[in-house]
């Protein structure tokens, strides 16, 4: 089966059918898919303004992170089940659209960037874990991170205002002589 087929055949099914016909499945979601997004972004900015030393400087980073980070997972899985169930709705033109997919790819740019950090600098958290800030490649870490979900959140809300009732594209035909008319 080829991606197209694959999916049709989601955007086919009885699931995505009654999200889309029904008049309050996808504003509902739509509306928890943000709730979870505002939630695993003001948990995160939590974290990166304390390894920026901006916030929370005289609490251990450890303990900041500690009483965060699971809410952090959980409004996570919240936005992802949400973001899955508003993708099979129109998924043929949501795989196609720049936006989803810049969005997908800084989320995944978003995931690298914490595993770096707890691979590299998270490791010795330790040694500097009192302290006011973190050491140079946290605060590095924090503002990637910062900027990657501000962008996350650009390229979501960009999103709704390119897809809607839009149509993937079948046999696209540019023919250049016509731009120039």
């Amino acid at each position: 089966m080829d991606i197209a087929a694959l999916l049709k055949s989601i955007q086919s099914s009885g699931l995505a059918s009654w999200i889309r016909d029904s008049l309050y499945a996808f504003p509902l979601i739509e509306s928890f898919h943000v709730i979870g997004l505002a939630m695993v972004f003001g948990t995160i900015a939590i974290v990166d303004l304390r390894l920026l030393g901006l916030a929370w400087g005289k609490r251990p980073f450890s303990k900041v992170t500690q009483d965060i980070m699971k809410w952090t997972w959980v409004a996570f899985a919240l936005t992802v089940t949400t973001g899955l169930l508003m993708f099979i709705t129109n998924a043929t033109v949501y795989f196609h659209n720049f936006q989803f997919r810049s969005k997908m790819v800084l989320i995944a740019l978003a995931g690298i960037n914490m595993l770096v950090f707890e691979l590299r600098t998270g490791r010795n958290k330790h040694q500097w874990d009192n302290n006011m800030a973190a050491p140079a490649s946290g605060k590095l870490a924090a503002v990637l991170s910062l900027l990657l979900w501000i962008s996350v959140i650009f390229m979501g809300r960009w999103i709704g205002f390119t897809t809607t009732r839009s149509v993937a594209p079948t046999d696209i035909e540019i023919n250049l002589d016509d731009l120039f008319r």
